[in-house]
């Protein structure tokens, strides 16, 4: 399991349900993640490794015959909890919740009009304690920030194919992962790249992404979309938010990399209240971890 998980992913599932209630709309379902093992080795490595302790909690055997038309898995497959969180979704129903109640101002940062004091902030006549800056991987160019944070940006890409009659409410995963997004419709992923020219799909990682493909499916596929991204992680892996130990008027929440929705509830949650009760932050995550060296 992952880093904090016991109390990491249940807070995100009441997080992402009560949102599903404000807005109205699909935010989080729960699904099985089918388990495709890739070799004898990890087959035994992944039994005894989820026979003991918690993780019996979240995993249980699979019974390889119900995907066996469909599937390449001779080494077997095993049955992990999951969920997905349908950022189709919620984010243009958030984006329209704050606007109704001019919550949101659609606008790049204009520097020149920030006004920094011991006070707090003030940006076109908005005045507050602390500005959080949120950028992703923008952040390596923030000036107050950027050349104290030693960010491993990397590159991700991933497929959108229809795999005629596989029709399935779980994610399927082997070296690549097939998370489903509408009827016999499938997400494909997902790539990393550290050293990248740009942020535009390439040949090379769909070839990659097909491999991965073709090697878990028995069955033909149509690809119909290529999409790539940038992911912002922190060198050591760890999410990065705190305020500015210089200029406490300024702050982040960054770093969540591959693990954002399920990190960003829990996280977002111990930063308000840092700032707002004075809670100390989990030391692997506090930003001073930079500024102390």
């Amino acid at each position: 399991m992952g880093w904090m998980y016991d109390e990491i992913y249940p807070f995100a599932m009441r997080t992402y349900q009560q949102l599903q209630q404000l807005l109205n709309v699909p935010v989080f379902r729960e699904r099985d993640i089918w388990m495709v093992l890739p070799s004898e080795q990890l087959r035994t490595a992944f039994n005894t490794k989820t026979t003991s302790g918690a993780a019996r909690q979240y995993t249980q055997p699979a019974d390889t015959s119900f995907w066996d038309a469909w599937l390449h898995q001779p080494y077997g497959a095993a049955i992990v909890k999951g969920a997905t969180v349908l950022l189709h979704n919620l984010l243009p129903a958030w984006r329209s919740y704050l606007q109704e109640r001019q919550l949101l101002r659609e606008e790049r940062l204009d520097t020149d009009h920030l006004q920094i004091s011991a006070q707090g902030v003030n940006y076109k006549g908005i005045s507050a304690r602390a500005l959080i800056f949120c950028e992703g991987a923008q952040t390596v160019a923030n000036p107050w920030f950027g050349p104290h944070i030693p960010y491993l940006l990397n590159k991700g890409e991933v497929l959108k194919v229809h795999v005629p009659g596989l029709i399935t409410e779980n994610i399927i995963k082997r070296s690549i992962t097939l998370v489903p997004q509408e009827k016999e419709v499938f997400w494909v992923g997902s790539t990393f790249a550290w050293d990248y020219p740009d942020e535009l799909p390439t040949p090379e990682k769909r070839a990659y992404l097909e491999e991965g493909l073709r090697q878990l499916l028995k069955v033909p596929y149509t690809v119909q979309e290529q999409q790539a991204g940038i992911r912002p992680s922190g060198k050591d892996r760890r999410p990065i938010m705190g305020l500015h130990p210089a200029c406490p008027a300024l702050g982040m929440f960054n770093g969540l990399g591959t693990k954002g929705c399920s990190l960003a509830p829990y996280m977002a949650d111990m930063l308000s209240r840092h700032l707002l009760e004075g809670l100390p932050l989990l030391p692997e995550t506090d930003i001073r971890r930079y500024f102390n060296g």
